[in-house]
This record gives C-alpha cells, structure tokens and sequence, in this order.
C-alpha cells in the first residue's frame, strides 16, 4: 500500500491588509457553510485589540487567521485555509507563528472553538497540541450547534525554568 503525500507549501504570514479582502472572502465562502461576510470582518478587526494575518504563496493569500489580544491569553476567532491547498502545512505554519507569540510571562494560552460536527478541525488543533476543554451548548447564532472550546498552554523551555529558580534563588537571598 502506498501513501501519496502532499508536498508542503511554504509561505509567508503577514499581517492582512486591505486588498486581501476579496482573497479572505473567497477561502471563507469555501471553508464555511455559514461564512462570515466583508462587513463582519471589517467591523471584526477595527476593534483595537483584533488582528488579521495572513499567509501567502507565490503573491496568493492562500490562508488566514483573525485573532483577539487579551491580557493573559490570545483567542481564535476565524481560521481557514484555501480548499486547494488543504494539508499541505500551511494552517501549521500560521498556529505556530501564533504559538511563538505566547509566553509565561504574559499571553500564556491560546483559545479557539471548533464546531462538534467539523472533525477535521478538532483532528487538526488536537494535532498540534490543543485540547478540548469544554463544550459550549447551543453556540453558534446560525445553528443549534454545539462548539467545543479548544485551549493550547505555553510550555516553558529549560532555560525559562532555570532563569526563574535562579531569579527567586537571587530574591530569597
């Protein structure tokens, strides 16, 4: 039996901009039965703590991500990936550009939910460390749907862990 494996597609993340609208809508009306529209994007990211991204292949928005700041935690609120290159590494590539935002000093998780029906997107973040956490009843305003809420941690390196005995070590005297 053989496995065909589908090339990775490097890109790079930036962070969106005007332009790529007609792009985002495009992989959204594609990944969502209940998409979000231009207008719920637009009043989405002029809130001051929202953020856009998106990652690019040979000049293609091919994927993009629309994420809140808050104080102790960074919060998921629309992922999608184009249909064509689905599997490939590029919704790796934007979690982990987002993971290496965290620290324990400050955001230290990130939060996301997942529709129950939509296992692919439960398979995936649980891949790459999240876990579901809760189940949020009747959540969406579309549907009667369920939702899981999915959470990542930031684990400290070796080296934070040392940095910290030694700071207390230092106040302890």
């Amino acid at each position: 039996m053989t496995t065909k494996t589908k090339t990775q597609v490097p890109v790079h993340i930036r962070w969106m901009i005007r332009r790529d609208m007609p792009e985002v809508l495009a992989i959204e009306a594609g990944a969502f039965e209940f998409p979000w529209c231009e207008e719920d994007f637009i009043r989405c990211l002029r809130q001051r703590n929202c953020i856009g991204m998106v990652a690019e292949h040979n000049e293609r928005v091919v994927g993009f991500m629309i994420y809140e700041l808050h104080r102790n935690r960074l919060h998921v609120l629309n992922f999608a990936v184009a249909a064509d290159l689905r599997r490939r590494g590029i919704g790796s590539q934007m979690l982990r550009k987002l993971v290496s935002k965290l620290s324990r000093e400050r955001r230290s998780r990130i939060m996301l939910e997942v529709r129950e029906t939509n296992l692919s997107a439960q398979l995936f973040f649980r891949d790459l460390g999240f876990r579901a956490i809760s189940l949020l009843r009747d959540f969406y305003e579309d549907t009667t749907e369920d939702a899981y809420l999915m959470q990542f941690r930031y684990v400290p390196t070796a080296g934070e862990i040392d940095d910290s005995i030694e700071r207390i070590e230092r106040l302890a005297g």
